[in-house]
């Protein structure tokens, strides 16, 4: 029998949001600064009055914009060799371990940007499907490479990633509103499974 997995990562396979812990450890003194000119933003956000991926964008730019793109995997793979295995649930890490390799196909699939959570995925031996950062003449332009991949942007790209092929069943794990589309979508569902 042939399976597919698909997991969201922040909150469903981690304990906390991984984009302020990666901003924070890119650069604090530049996040700190940035986290305080985006309140009014957040606020908004909060609200429902500011689009999620619009803020996201414009407080992720404020940061990384500009940066190339070798500093950007160098402070990744930090940021994964300094957050691995505590900020993962213990209970995901000991399931990943027991995936069936050999008839099962795994998924991340995350609304973070791909630049911090590829070294996850790679440590996972999953598949990543993640918004991606736009790269030009290998400097990061501060935007993104189409939507922010949540809601159905979701299933759009793991449809996407899968044409053509066929699965006896696929199965989705995630924890908020932006994994409904994907939970809807597969044939088993697993909210705040690992919590």
């Amino acid at each position: 029998m042939k399976k597919l997995y698909f997991f969201d990562f922040d909150g469903t396979l981690t304990y906390k949001d991984t984009m302020f812990l990666y901003l924070k450890f890119y650069n604090s003194a530049k996040f700190n600064f940035q986290f305080l000119k985006h309140i009014p933003l957040f606020i908004l956000l909060k609200l429902k009055l500011a689009s999620a991926e619009k803020v996201k964008k414009s407080f992720i730019s404020s940061i990384l914009k500009g940066q190339s793109k070798t500093k950007i995997e160098e402070k990744s793979q930090q940021f994964f060799e300094k957050y691995y295995p505590e900020i993962i649930r213990e209970n995901a890490i000991e399931f990943i371990q027991n995936i069936d390799r050999e008839h099962t196909e795994s998924y991340l699939v995350t609304a973070s940007l791909d630049i911090w959570v590829k070294p996850f995925a790679e440590k996972f031996k999953m598949n990543l499907l993640a918004t991606r950062a736009e790269f030009k003449n290998d400097i990061f332009t501060g935007n993104f490479v189409g939507n922010n991949c949540n809601g159905g942007e979701k299933v759009h790209r793991i449809k996407e990633a899968l044409q053509g092929k066929k699965f006896d069943k696929t199965i989705a794990f995630g924890d908020t509103s932006g994994d409904k589309e994907m939970l809807e979508w597969a044939n088993e569902s697993h909210f705040e499974f690992f919590h």
